[in-house]
C-alpha cells in the first residue's frame, strides 16, 4: 500500500481514519529499541475507503513500479499467530485457522504467487518456489488493535521469545498477526510492515476479524469458505504479495508511492484462483510491470491493464 505512516490512533478512534496523500518510500526497517514504531507498509484500505485515497494519487505518464534500491524477499518462512481469547472459541474459528494454513502451503509453486516474480533487489529475485509454511500458533491473551506497529511486533517477537516461532535467520520470515479484533472505525483491513527480533529482521502483518465486515468482503461466491475465512484470504493475498516485492518499503513501488497490491486492489479478473494443492480462492489481482507494458494485463480501477489474476 502507499508508503506513509497511518493516522493518529485518536483519529482512528474517532473514526477519521481516512486516507492521506502518498508520502515518499518509508525509511527501511529499524530496530525499535533505537529508532521507535517501524512505519505501516501495505495499508489494505477497505472498500469505503480506497476511493478517497486512489482520488489523491499523481498522475504520470507511466503506472508502472520502479525499484529504489532496497531488498525483495527471495524465499519465504511464514507462520501465523492467532491472537486473541476468541481464539479459543471453536464457533468463532470456525475454517479460518485451517483455511489459513492450507491458503499459505497452497501458495508455494501457484500461478498465483507467480505473478510477483519479476521482481529483483538488491539480494537477488522473488521466487514463487520457495515459501515453507510452518504452521500456526495460538495466543489467547487479549490482541491489540492495529494502531501501533509496535505492538504487533511485540507479539511476533514474544513467541519467537517463547520458542513457538523458530525465526529465520536469513531475515526471510514472515509472520501474519490475525486478532480477534473488530475493524470498528478503522478505514482499513490490514497491512504489513518489518522490524527486528533480537537482531534478525522478520516481516509481519496484522489482520483484524473481518466476520461479517461488508467493507473488508470480497464476495466470495464460488469457494464455500466461510465470510471470514473469504475475506481474510483475499486481504492476506494483497500484504503476501507486497511484502515479497517491497519488504522494507524502499524496493518496488510507482511514483504515488503505490505497492503491487495497491494498484489491483479489489479487482478480481475471475471467480477464484486455483492453488496448487487444488484448493480455490477469490483473491485480488497483482500490479505487473511486464504485463502492463506488453498489453497482457487486466485493467484495475483506473483502467490501467497491469494487472494479474494467477488463474
Amino acid at each position: 500500500m502507499p508508503q506513509q505512516t497511518l493516522v493518529a490512533a485518536a483519529l482512528l478512534s474517532a473514526g477519521l481514519a481516512m486516507a492521506q496523500p502518498p508520502q515518499a518510500a518509508a525509511q527501511p526497517p529499524q530496530d525499535l529499541s533505537v529508532h521507535g514504531e517501524p512505519p505501516m507498509l501495505g495499508i489494505h484500505w477497505a472498500r469505503e475507503t480506497i476511493g478517497a485515497v486512489q482520488s489523491k494519487a499523481r498522475r504520470t505518464s507511466s503506472p508502472n513500479m520502479t525499484y529504489h534500491g532496497g531488498k525483495i524477499m527471495p524465499t519465504v518462512v511464514s507462520k501465523n499467530i492467532f491472537w486473541g481469547p476468541s481464539w479459543a472459541n471453536s464457533t468463532f474459528v470456525g475454517d479460518k485457522i485451517s483455511g489459513l494454513d492450507l491458503w499459505y502451503s497452497g501458495h508455494n509453486l501457484s500461478h498465483y504467487a507467480g505473478t510477483v516474480d519479476e521482481y529483483t533487489g538488491s539480494n537477488g529475485q522473488v521466487g514463487s518456489t520457495t515459501l515453507t509454511h510452518q504452521g500456526h500458533v495460538i495466543d489467547t491473551s487479549t490482541a491489540a488493535g492495529g494502531s501501533s506497529t509496535s505492538a504487533i511486533l511485540a507479539e511476533v517477537c514474544k513467541q519467537v521469545s517463547a520458542g513457538n516461532i523458530s525465526i529465520d535467520p536469513q531475515g526471510h520470515g514472515y509472520y501474519a498477526v490475525y486478532t480477534d479484533v473488530k475493524r470498528g472505525s478503522a478505514g482499513y483491513c490490514a497491512w504489513h510492515s518489518a522490524g527486528t527480533c533480537g537482531g534478525i529482521p522478520v516481516q509481519f502483518a496484522f489482520f483484524f476479524n473481518l466476520d461479517g465486515d461488508a467493507g473488508c468482503n470480497p464476495q466470495d461466491t464460488q469457494t464455500g469458505h466461510s465470510q471470514g475465512l473469504a475475506a481474510l484470504a483475499n486481504v492476506t493475498a494483497h500484504e503476501l504479495s507486497e511484502a515479497r516485492s517491497d519488504p522494507g518499503g524502499n524496493a518496488w513501488y510507482d511514483a504515488s508511492g503505490y505497492e503491487n497490491g495497491d494498484k489491483c486492489a479489489w479487482t478480481f479478473n475471475v471467480p477464484y484462483v486455483t492453488f496448487t494443492d487444488g484448493n480455490i480462492w477469490k483473491v485480488q489481482g497483482e500490479w505487473s510491470d511486464a504485463a502492463y507494458t506488453a498489453g497482457t494485463g487486466y485493467a484495475n480501477s483506473s483502467g490501467q491493464k497491469g494487472c494479474l489474476d494467477g488463474h
